[in-house]
């Protein structure tokens, strides 16, 4: 049985930060195969990986569109392209959906993807799919049958509200969703009765808090995969606790 995690939230909370924290996580612990799903359009959960990315289910929509080989349906095109576009390592699998198919539209790409999940899902122990930020993604019900949603907030109103209405807005869509938590990223000092005051007013299932840790920032502006950071540094061990009680729960 394949168990998967979604994440969201508002742009700039870390949210793809702590998908590879993730996957980093289930690697470590034994948990493989996983299946790493970047649904953002403005992929960068490779970078976040340490991976170059070479091929995506946008390419392959837009190769479709200018027609298949002969004596090649469409299915077995994109059979073919769908292996294409799978990149494997030896502890994690990503496929990337790529950009969108013209301004502010990517129902096509977003359709091959579903499409694609649908055939892999079954060979993986987990999945793990970095999702758009904001609330888009949610009503294009590309975070449907999932275990897990993990929303990612910063410890802000804003971003909290972001994440309460991202929650609200699936229970309104009925979605096959088990469990909708939020992780609050960059905490600071200070700022913990400020942020239980909002969690209770937003009715917001708070997963754990990671803090600001400058070891990341200075990773995330050198360019370095922050998958590579050590199981000492704070933020990775606080991500640790939050999956260790998240998947325990």
């Amino acid at each position: 049985m394949t168990y998967s995690i979604a994440l969201a939230g508002k742009g700039g909370t870390g949210k793809t930060t702590m998908a590879g924290m993730l996957i980093k996580y289930l690697v470590e612990k034994g948990k493989t195969p996983v299946l790493a799903v970047d649904a953002d359009a403005n992929a960068n959960l490779n970078e976040v990986l340490g991976l170059d990315v070479a091929e995506t289910l946008g390419d392959a929509r837009e190769e479709m569109k200018t027609g298949v080989s002969a004596g090649m349906t469409k299915d077995i095109f994109m059979e073919m392209k769908l292996q294409e576009a799978v990149m494997e390592t030896p502890n994690f699998d990503l496929i990337v959906m790529g950009r969108p198919e013209g301004a502010g539209c990517y129902c096509a790409a977003n359709t091959l993807l579903t499409q694609s999940l649908e055939r892999l899902i079954d060979n993986y122990n987990f999945v793990v799919i970095d999702n758009e930020a904001g609330m888009e993604h949610i009503s294009r019900l590309t975070t449907n049958d999932i275990d897990i949603l993990l929303v990612v907030s910063d410890p802000t109103r804003r971003g909290l509200q972001a994440a309460h209405r991202i929650v609200e807005l699936t229970d309104k869509l009925a979605l096959n969703v088990g469990r909708k938590m939020v992780i609050v990223n960059r905490l600071r000092d200070g700022q913990s009765e400020s942020l239980d005051q909002a969690l209770d007013e937003y009715n917001l299932e708070l997963a754990g808090v990671v803090p600001e840790d400058l070891d990341l920032q200075q990773f995330d502006l050198d360019g370095k995969p922050t998958i590579e950071l050590k199981k000492e540094n704070e933020a990775v061990k606080a991500a640790y606790e939050i999956f260790d009680k998240m998947l325990q729960g």
